[in-house]
């Protein structure tokens, strides 16, 4: 079971009430706020590409790619390794379109929401939501902002000002950084952790392509 957090963002930074209906599964929401810990590229576990821990170092979710697909995907697993979503990034995409799908399915009738940045140059990370039942993409339903070198982005509610969950940097107990690939997200209380790590996921892909350099020398700045 997740633990409370212990994150150093007081109540005060988020003064709105959140009512979000569960995105993934209510099994993912919880009453007080949560602290998880990304770990990527862990050399002693053969996990996935990342996993993800609760406070007290106890595994909540792994992610793996997928080497056999002509789309760029990503499958969230549970601790026990059963897939929870399918990740896939569509193709001939010019704003880096991830969709979400149930289980290991990547059928329209199981696609949970959508992401996109904002703009296609960007200087700072903004990407956009959509829930599958928000088909025109004018109007959001969460929003992410920030600035992903830094590993400090913030996830919010729609176009409000009412903040779902943010990332920060991890600390020991000595207060050391851990390294720029292992961050801590903050997800608030009543809100789908699941949800909120998929988005991390997604954010993760679309920003190490955004830093890789095209065959003709040029950069995509996206950070």
């Amino acid at each position: 079971m997740a633990q409370f957090s212990t994150s150093p963002f007081p109540p005060s930074a988020n003064p709105l009430p959140i009512n979000i209906a569960p995105i993934i599964s209510p099994h993912f929401c919880a009453s007080y706020p949560v602290d998880l810990s990304i770990l990527r590229k862990v050399k002693t576990m053969r996990d996935g590409d990342f996993v993800v821990t609760d406070i007290n170092g106890n595994i909540m979710f792994k992610v793996k790619g997928s080497d056999f697909s002509l789309h760029n995907n990503r499958a969230l697993l549970d601790a026990a390794g059963n897939p929870i979503v399918t990740l896939r990034q569509k193709l001939m995409s010019a704003h880096d379109r991830w969709q979400v799908f149930r289980g290991e399915s990547t059928n329209s009738s199981d696609l949970i929401f959508t992401v996109k940045r904002s703009s296609m140059l960007q200087w700072k990370t903004k990407v956009d939501v959509f829930l599958a039942n928000n088909t025109d993409d004018k109007v959001c339903d969460f929003k992410v902002q920030g600035s992903w070198s830094e590993r400090s982005c913030v996830v919010y509610a729609g176009e409000s000002s009412s903040i779902v969950a943010q990332m920060h940097k991890k600390t020991t107990v000595q207060g050391a950084l851990i390294g720029k690939d292992n961050f801590m997200v903050t997800v608030y209380p009543n809100v789908d952790y699941g949800f909120t790590v998929a988005l991390i996921v997604i954010l993760t892909a679309i920003n190490e392509a955004g830093q890789r350099v095209t065959i003709n020398g040029s950069v995509d700045i996206s950070f």
